[in-house]
């Protein structure tokens, strides 16, 4: 058996698409397809059904995903072994954070440590409401609650706090705040609540109840420079916050605390690319762990 083929079938079956397969693999899609099909007659029987929305598993699909993943497993393992000897770092590593770490923090932090090692591609991408590691979703996740079930390594990377904010000039425009009432009458800048994947994220509803007029936005980002450009009042990360000093820390008896959450897959966290990103970004927010925290 072809583990080219395997190994294109096991892309189909993780994305669900022929299309995203030949994305990630850097294929064109009708090498995917053909790839597929000839997998398909090789072993006699169908292994996905393809339909205009994807690519749904049979159940003889499902039996070679298990199997392949566990030569992939195998594969991965004797390749850690033999790549001890070499002080190079090579591969590519899939970072999954949200959206106020990953641009506030890891961006600057991964970015240094990619520069230092040229054959070594790391991948930030934002995390989404659901993700798999065993299936390579990503190599390395930060999540914002534990998980609670799956074959996992989990370590708390930190504690992080977020403050009420308000920027410099709208503070002069509209006047100081300076109890939780004064915030009647102003716009909150907020999350959108469809997007809200963890309860973690849902630190405004108090707040939301005195602030009636509301101004959501899908992203941390979007949220901080909406604060930023003075057009209403928000809760931040303090971490982020701490950058721009236009930003005003408002009413400091208003704090909340959430932590983030750094996991890895048992079959890759040794493999030594793996192994030097989880390291790295260990370090990193052990070193600015003052920052985190209000």
């Amino acid at each position: 058996m072809d583990w080219d083929r395997i190994r294109i079938f096991l892309e189909v079956a993780r994305t669900g698409q022929i299309l995203g397969a030949a994305r990630r693999l850097g294929v064109n899609h009708a090498t995917v397809a053909r790839q597929l099909t000839a997998l398909e007659q090789e072993l006699k029987t169908r292994l996905v059904e393809r339909r205009t929305t994807g690519c749904v598993l049979t159940s003889a699909g499902e039996a070679l995903v298990a199997a392949a993943e566990r030569a992939e497993s195998e594969f991965l393992q004797v390749g850690t072994q033999l790549g001890r000897s070499s002080d190079a770092i090579s591969g590519t590593v899939r970072v999954g954070a949200p959206d106020g770490l990953g641009n506030y923090f890891l961006a600057s932090q991964l970015g240094a440590l990619a520069a230092q090692h040229p054959d070594l591609l790391i991948q930030l991408v934002p995390l989404p409401r659901t993700f798999s590691l065993s299936r390579r979703e990503a190599d390395i996740a930060i999540t914002l609650d534990r998980p609670k079930q799956g074959r996992l390594i989990v370590k708390k990377l930190t504690d992080y706090t977020l403050s009420v904010y308000g920027a410099e000039s709208y503070l002069k425009r509209l006047g100081p705040i300076r109890k939780q009432a004064d915030l009647a009458g102003h716009l909150f800048v907020t999350h959108v609540e469809d997007f809200v994947y963890s309860r973690a994220l849902d630190y405004a509803s108090s707040l939301g109840k005195v602030m009636t007029r509301h101004y959501e936005c899908g992203s941390v980002v979007a949220q901080m420079e909406a604060v930023r450009g003075g057009h209403g009042v928000g809760i931040l990360h303090d971490y982020a916050a701490r950058r721009f000093p236009e930003l005003k820390r408002l009413l400091p008896e208003i704090n909340f605390v959430r932590s983030y959450w750094l996991i890895s897959h048992p079959d890759t966290h040794h493999t030594r690319r793996v192994s030097e990103v989880h390291a790295h970004i260990v370090a990193s927010v052990r070193s600015a762990r003052r920052e985190f925290m209000n």
